[in-house]
């Protein structure tokens, strides 16, 4: 994980750079429907227009989350990334449902689209824009760990796969299939409703405070093992709110050592990890190997 600072700045870079795109996508996409009239071409102005409601709540989200801890909120205000990720997967999902609407009723109704080249470069266009986003926002998950931008990232990585079903409609309509576009449609509404279903687990496991991935409770209890003096580590757990890993150790010193000697080690555990996951609270508990196994929790 990054250092603090440089945490925020990318967060802060990650949440500007999605409002941009989308408000750039949905006027580059209602020019595209107005001459087309495709319904796949809607369903991707109808995402683009969820994606910037999402987005504008992730700027919000994370701009709270990175607040210091208070007086009220003591282990700070990380849950916000995970609220601003589960009313993303609503948004969403509600996008969903109004496409799926529309193509059924196209499919009822089939209708020929006008100015499919028109259509097709709108698309070809949006597909470069997205991507060089979601590249970007991965790179910033990967040094950050942000739930909020990880739901984000992942939405907009739904839309380039819409776009490219979105050519195929154009493409097929022009070629004589008039259901085409309708079909497509459905087909980018169930995509778009599993990305939401998606964000949510996520979301839910952070709220819930689901301990983190065993890779990285492994590398904080070997890297807590390495320091003299630690006999072993009687338990672990960990939890993630926003950018912020907890991480509560007990860890079994000898009975024979002195109260400050079995603190000066506690401190260097703490500062190991805290060298490793710079943005973590460490909670250390040190205790007497003769009484660790019957007093410490599972």
């Amino acid at each position: 994980m990054s250092n603090p600072d440089s945490h925020a700045r990318l967060l802060r870079l990650a949440t500007q750079a999605s409002l941009g795109v989308a408000l750039v996508l949905i006027l580059v996409k209602i020019s595209g429907w107005w001459l087309t009239e495709s319904v796949s071409l809607l369903a991707s102005l109808l995402d683009s227009s969820a994606d910037l409601i999402a987005s504008m709540l992730t700027f919000l989200a994370v701009r709270w989350a990175l607040i210091p801890p208070d007086h009220d909120h003591r282990f700070g205000h990380g849950k916000a990334e995970a609220l601003a990720a589960l009313a993303q997967s609503m948004f969403i999902l509600g996008s969903a449902v109004m496409l799926t609407l529309q193509a059924i009723g196209r499919l009822t109704n089939p209708q020929p689209i006008a100015n499919t080249d028109l259509g097709i470069a709108v698309m070809l266009f949006s597909i470069v824009l997205t991507a060089l986003l979601v590249v970007f926002q991965y790179s910033v998950v990967r040094r950050t760990g942000s739930t909020a931008i990880q739901a984000d990232a992942l939405h907009y990585a739904t839309d380039l796969l819409s776009n490219l079903a979105v050519i195929i409609a154009l493409l097929l309509s022009a070629w004589g299939m008039a259901r085409a576009d309708a079909l497509f449609g459905l087909l980018i509404a169930a995509y778009v409703a599993w990305s939401a279903v998606q964000i949510t687990r996520v979301a839910l496991n952070q709220l819930m405070d689901r301990e983190l991935p065993d890779d990285i409770a492994q590398h904080a209890r070997e890297l807590a093992l390495n320091v003299p003096g630690v006999q072993h580590i009687a338990s672990l757990r960990t939890r993630q709110s926003g950018n912020v890993y907890f991480f509560e150790l007990y860890i079994v010193l000898d009975d024979r050592l002195p109260l400050r000697a079995a603190h000066d080690i506690g401190d260097q555990v703490k500062a190991v990890l805290c060298t490793a996951y710079p943005t973590a609270d460490i909670m250390i508990h040190e205790e007497p190997a003769s009484v660790a196994q019957a007093s410490l929790p599972a």
